[in-house]
């Protein structure tokens, strides 16, 4: 546990830099007035947790504050991450890993360009393999061309069957297909890439709904995952996007990727109670290995330490 908790906090040095401001208002030659709780609601904005829920978090720990007879700020630290914690956990689903009990599960990950779909299908993939699961690849954003080539690339690094056809094609044709070769081969799971233009919106969603039906068609028993790709470096603009493909599908869940590159660490926060929508995994890096199930305690003890 240890050396998991290490390796969030080296991987996690962007994010910390961004909340610094924290770090330093819980000092221990801190005392709690007005100028400390201004600071901690100004650090909060800063790094996007946005406004309803920062006037939240400011009041409770406050009411902590008065009800524990803290003065000491050093002292109201592990209050604040008990909050936080608290918060991310009252979120039904929050660090829930795929289940594959059933097989073989279909999990459909959405999101724009750009966001790190196509790199996250391939760290689940490998994340879930390495478990010993046996999982296939769907190339279904087959308007690109080089999304298409990205997937067959990472497949073989990883040793993942991709299953893909030409640029252009249907891609509800294609998660049918790796559907089938899952059933025929005993897969545990097929993740499945998609295209995510949304100047195109209309048709994309409609394109959705057809991935959608098809799966539960031919998979009525089975489960089945949507889950959307953020990129964390966007910030507040990521609940547009989450607004707009669940016109679509019935989201399960989010994952946050790129989440080393964003000083604002605080989106985890926001994405989970604005959107109510548990986090399942969190991208640290660009390896095959960098893509963690997302733990709060771990998360946050590993952002505030």
């Amino acid at each position: 546990m240890m050396a998991f908790f290490d390796a969030l906090k080296e991987k996690l040095q962007n994010v910390k830099k961004g909340w610094l401001g924290l770090g330093s208002l819980f000092a221990p030659d801190k005392k709690i007035d007005e100028s400390f709780w201004d600071g901690l609601e100004e650090q909060l904005l800063l790094g996007d947790v946005g406004v309803d829920l920062t006037d939240e978090l400011v009041a409770e720990l406050r009411q902590e504050a008065r009800k524990s007879n803290i003065k000491d700020a050093s002292a109201l630290k592990e209050k604040f991450v008990d909050l936080i914690v608290r918060k991310l956990e009252e979120i039904p689903g929050m660090g829930k890993p795929i289940e594959t009990k059933n097989k073989p599960a279909v999990v459909l990950l959405v999101g724009v360009n750009g966001s790190g779909k196509t790199t996250t299908a391939a760290k689940l993939a490998s994340k879930l393999a390495s478990e010993g699961k046996k999982v296939l690849l769907a190339a279904a954003d087959t308007y690109r061309a080089a999304a298409i080539d990205q997937l067959k690339v990472w497949g073989e690094k990883i040793n993942v069957r991709v299953v893909a056809h030409d640029v252009g094609g249907d891609p509800a044709a294609v998660i049918y297909d790796a559907i089938e070769s899952a059933v025929a081969s005993d897969g545990d799971l097929v993740i499945a890439d998609t295209a995510g233009r949304l100047h195109t919106k209309h048709n994309l969603m409609e394109e959705l709904k057809k991935v959608k039906r098809v799966v539960e068609r031919r998979l009525p028993d089975e489960p089945f995952e949507s889950l959307l790709v953020l990129d964390a470096v966007m910030g507040q603009n990521a609940f547009y996007q989450a607004e707009v493909f669940n016109e679509a599908l019935s989201l399960t869940g989010v994952i946050l990727a790129k989440y080393d590159n964003t000083a604002k660490g605080g989106i985890i926060l926001a994405v989970a109670q604005r959107m109510s929508l548990p986090i399942r995994y969190v991208g640290l890096g660009e390896g095959s290995e960098d893509l963690e199930l997302f733990e709060p305690r771990s998360f946050v003890e590993a952002l505030l330490s």
